[in-house]
This record gives C-alpha cells, sequence and structure tokens, in this order.
C-alpha cells in the first residue's frame, strides 16, 4: 500500500499527531509521520501512549506506533489511563512473529498473543490490510470508534506499506540555560503544605496534573477544581502526559506534580521532554524518598541527583528548592520567563490522616478538563 496516500486519509480524518517507538514493520509509516506531521520520539511504547493521550486532552486526534513486544510495555496506561479517562488513541502495532513466518525468536510467543492482548484490554482491532481500497473502510470504521471515545488498534503484518524515505531531520541540541544545586538544609514540608503553596500560584490559564496516588488525592482535598487532572494509575506517566498535551495546548501554561517512586519508574520521559522542550511546561518533583501510597516504603530517590539528570536531559532550567518560599519564587518566575523547567523539591514522609478519595470519575475529570480547555480556545 502507498504509505502517502494512507497518511493523506488518515490527515483527512484530523489525525496528524504521532508518538511512537520504531518498528521494522512499521518504519514507513513512522517515516511518512514524521517527513509530514507532528511525530514525538517516544523513550518507550508506555510513554508513547501517554504523550497520544495528552495530545488527546488537548483536542488533537492522536495516533501511537510500536511493535508488537512494545505492547507489554504500553499495558499500563492503556488499562489505567486511556480506559478510565476515556481517551480514545488510534494504535498501529506490528505482528512480529506472526505464527507461520520466520523471525527473531524473542518474538515467537507475542506473535501467538497481540492480538489476544488486545482483547483482553478491551481494545477493538482488526489486522489491516494492504490494500488500500480496503484499508480506507478500515479507517472510517476506526474513526467511528475515535469518535465514540473508544480506543481501535490495527494489527499491521509484514510488508504492508511501500517504501517511504526518510527526509533529512533536523534535530537541535536542547541545552540547559540555569541550574541550582542544593545549597543549604531543606525545610522538608508536608505534601499537603507544598501542594497548597503550588495550588495558589495557578491562573485561569494554568492545567494541573498530578501524579497517581496520594499526590492527586491531596491535591483534591486541597481544591478540586475543572483545570486540575488526579491520575489514577499508569505510575510513571504523568510528564509524558503533560508532554503531549503542553504540545498541543501551547496558549496554556501545563504543571506536571510528580513524585519520586513515579519518575524513578519511567525516567527516560525526562530525555524525550528535554528534546522537545515545550516552553510552556514546568515539571515538579515532590521527592519524600518514599512509596507514600503502598505502605511507605523507600524509593532509591536518595541516590538519584535529578536536578543534574533533567539539565542533562536539555531542560532549559533546572533547580533544587529548599523551601516554600523558594519553591513559590520559581513558579512565580517561571509563569513570567517560561521556558521547561524542572523544580526538585524534598518533602516530609507520610500524608494527611483519613485522607479521601476524589468524588468525580476519571472521565468526568477528564471531560471537564476538556470544556475548561476549549472555553480557552
Amino acid at each position: 500500500m502507498n504509505t502517502k496516500e494512507f497518511g493523506r486519509e488518515l490527515k483527512k480524518l484530523g489525525f496528524d499527531f504521532y508518538s511512537g517507538v520504531p518498528c521494522s514493520f512499521l518504519k514507513n509509516l513512522i517515516n511518512y509521520s514524521i517527513n509530514e506531521c507532528n511525530y514525538i520520539a517516544a523513550a518507550n511504547e508506555g510513554d508513547a501512549v501517554a504523550i497520544a493521550s495528552g495530545a488527546c486532552l488537548g483536542g488533537r486526534k492522536t495516533i501511537v506506533l510500536m511493535q508488537n513486544s512494545g505492547l507489554t510495555n504500553a499495558v499500563s496506561p492503556l488499562t489505567s489511563l486511556t480506559y478510565p479517562f476515556q481517551l480514545p488513541v488510534l494504535g498501529f502495532v506490528s505482528l512480529r512473529g506472526e505464527p507461520g513466518l520466520v523471525d527473531e525468536p524473542q518474538h515467537e510467543l507475542m506473535g501467538q498473543i497481540t492480538t489476544q492482548m488486545l482483547d483482553l484490554m478491551q481494545i477493538k482491532w482488526q489486522y489491516l490490510s494492504s490494500d488500500f481500497d480496503d484499508a480506507k473502510v478500515q479507517l472510517e470504521t476506526a474513526n467511528e470508534w475515535i469518535e465514540i471515545e473508544r480506543p481501535f488498534f490495527f494489527v499491521v503484518k509484514k510488508d504492508t506499506f511501500e517504501k517511504e524515505n526518510l527526509k533529512l531531520e533536523e534535530q537541535p541540541i536542547r541545552t540547559n540555560k540555569k541550574k541550582t544545586e542544593k545549597s543549604f538544609s531543606d525545610e522538608l514540608p508536608s505534601r499537603m503544605e507544598t501542594l497548597n503553596v503550588i495550588n495558589r500560584c495557578k491562573d485561569g490559564k494554568t492545567l494541573q496534573l498530578a501524579t497517581t496516588g496520594k499526590t492527586g488525592r491531596e491535591l483534591y482535598e486541597v481544591e478540586d477544581c475543572p483545570n486540575n487532572l488526579y491520575m489514577v494509575g499508569s505510575m510513571g506517566c504523568v510528564s509524558s502526559l503533560g508532554l503531549g498535551l503542553a504540545l498541543a495546548r501551547k496558549d496554556l501554561n501545563v504543571v506536571v506534580i510528580d513524585g519520586d517512586g513515579s519518575l524513578l519508574m519511567r525516567m527516560g520521559s525526562l530525555a524525550t521532554n528535554g528534546a522537545y522542550q515545550p516552553e510552556n511546561m514546568l515539571h515538579i518533583l515532590l521527592d519524600n524518598q518514599t512509596h507514600d501510597s503502598t505502605g511507605g516504603q523507600r524509593t532509591v530517590s536518595h541516590n538519584v541527583h535529578f536536578v543534574d539528570i533533567a539539565a542533562g536531559c536539555g531542560y532549559e532550567k533546572s533547580f533544587y528548592i529548599h523551601s516554600l518560599g523558594e519553591l513559590e519564587k520559581e513558579i512565580q518566575e517561571w509563569k513570567k520567563t517560561k521556558g521547561l523547567t524542572f523544580l526538585h523539591i524534598k518533602i516530609a514522609k507520610g500524608s494527611k490522616q483519613n485522607l479521601g478519595r476524589p468524588e468525580v470519575t476519571p472521565s468526568e475529570v477528564k471531560k471537564r478538563l476538556q470544556r475548561f480547555i476549549n472555553d480557552k480556545g
């Protein structure tokens, strides 16, 4: 099938934002998306789903591309992000290890269970035809599912797409411009105190995304408002979600509130964020060296220099924050100057006693956030 013609059909249906991880079966479609559309190269497949989901929140129709081995990496966001929040992404997953064909040994089992996995995740799917006219009809079907906020995946067999040469990619070098490291003792405020400061700095153009667990639950208690999103799963994906949203809505400020356990789980996202460097994204790490939501087990964040890592990944500004006063000062400064910024603050272990849970469902949170975004459009 002619890859350009297929890509143009996707464009006609409104799909022009892609994120993914390379696969030899999908290389021609990936090349097309890089040449002709917005393509975000994710560090892993789960991050790609989260990036596409963020852009979907921002009103874009999005596509994720991955090898079927990477479908296993994407299970968490596909089951605990796109499903509860009803974020419909269109997926293309290759069929490496197709039964009856010779392939590498690591693909044998995955080739047998790819479609079963999609069924288990309640994702509608079809084998993509290599005949263009048939594929056009399939795209219409897929779009109908997307329009009712359900994801749809195409399973792509070998040699489905004709060759598409990759044009020369411009890859600007993103360098850190400002960095401050720890220079005196930490105040160690509670998470609730820290969230109060972050929340009172927001304005009418701010979207706040809180990582899963106690962070989202405590932000809900600080103030439940339509420009908040409380992650309920897909641990580690909040900054990738923020990246997609920030790129889709450059007119709004996206504040990502992360945790040490969460960031450690998908630290490759820092490299992707730094490479695409949305100036309207502020990434705040609340670090208590603990998995607070699951019993207080220690993380290994005590051994990690997050400020250096974010700076090395291309964040324009990366600051160590010692106190709530310093945190408020840097947030207010960011609102004036912008630039992809990372703030790392150490907080106390523990959380509010008798902490409740959001009474709004994830799908309700998404709908009201999208209404907020659309009102700002």
